[in-house]
């Protein structure tokens, strides 16, 4: 039965902070972009929850082939230090393996490395090819990821209810979104999963830029997912998503968005994106009565 048991390691340096590749790693609208091993294969999550005691449940689907089912647990996370999570992989009702991985962090240089352990039980052949073959191409897409994802974060001196129903409340959204001296006109707004906001966000000099955010994932209190459109049904220049952490009558507010190539992320970059983003953000600590 040796041969059913093996502890496999990767490592990888990432071209980003670690705080985003922390974010990187640990939010499931950025998992959902990295998590596929190959252009053929895509995974379906149907749970997500990435705190001590949470689950993560997922499909990995390619055609013609019988669905592969993973059902994770997280039994720790250190912020930008590591995470650990057990697994099983099943299909078709059939246990294949069971695993322990742990994942560790550190900067590098001007960016950070991570460096996972998978401790494998196999109970099918091959798994352990399989495991190599697809942490190896994942963590090559996290670390393409990380390296097009931008992450804000503010703390804001104001209740986690109250910051919340700041932003999913569809009167007050428009009236403090965008960074400082835009405004916000909105054709059609419906903050829910599977619901969008339609709007133009227009500049102090009058220039309109075309707006739509696609919603995929409203957790009360807890986080937001949506896709960033050029425009109404134009093409997605990013994913992004937002969560709200209790500071004990504050709240820690994330703000993050993986750019649908590098290029979108280097000319954002480049036109101030994370000052205009910023100040985004300080509007709503503004709105809420935070500063």
């Amino acid at each position: 039965m040796s041969d059913r048991f093996a502890t496999l390691s990767f490592e990888r340096q990432v071209a980003a902070p670690l705080a985003t590749l922390w974010q990187a790693w640990t939010a499931p609208a950025a998992r959902s972009i990295w998590a596929p091993p190959a252009p053929s294969v895509t995974v379906e999550f149907l749970e997500a929850d990435p705190r001590v005691g949470g689950r993560e449940v997922s499909l990995c689907k390619v055609e013609g082939q019988p669905d592969i089912r993973s059902e994770a647990g997280w039994l720790e996370l250190q912020a930008e230090r590591y995470s650990v999570n057990h697994e099983v992989i099943s299909s078709e009702g059939v246990t294949h393996s069971a695993a322990l991985v742990t994942a560790e962090f550190a900067t590098e240089g001007d960016g950070s490395r991570i460096t996972v352990t998978v401790q494998l039980a196999s109970l099918a052949e091959d798994m352990e090819a399989g495991y190599r073959q697809g942490f190896g191409a994942g963590l090559d897409n996290l670390a393409g990821v990380a390296e097009r994802t931008m992450v804000l974060q503010r703390r804001i001196k104001a209740p986690r209810t109250v910051v919340w129903g700041a932003w999913l409340n569809p009167e007050t959204l428009p009236q403090w979104w965008g960074p400082d001296g835009f405004s916000c006109k909105t054709s059609r707004i419906d903050l829910k999963s599977g619901g969008d906001w339609v709007f133009d966000m227009i500049g102090p000099d009058g220039t309109v830029f075309p707006n739509h955010h696609r919603y995929t994932e409203v957790r009360p209190e807890e986080r937001i997912a949506y896709a960033l459109l050029w425009g109404e049904n134009g093409p997605k220049h990013a994913d992004a998503w937002a969560t709200f952490e209790d500071l004990g009558g504050e709240t820690q507010v994330t703000l993050g968005m993986v750019f649908s190539t590098a290029g979108e992320f280097q000319e954002a970059k480049g036109f101030g994106a994370i000052e205009l983003g910023q100040q985004t953000l300080g509007k709503l600590a503004r709105f809420v009565g935070a500063e």
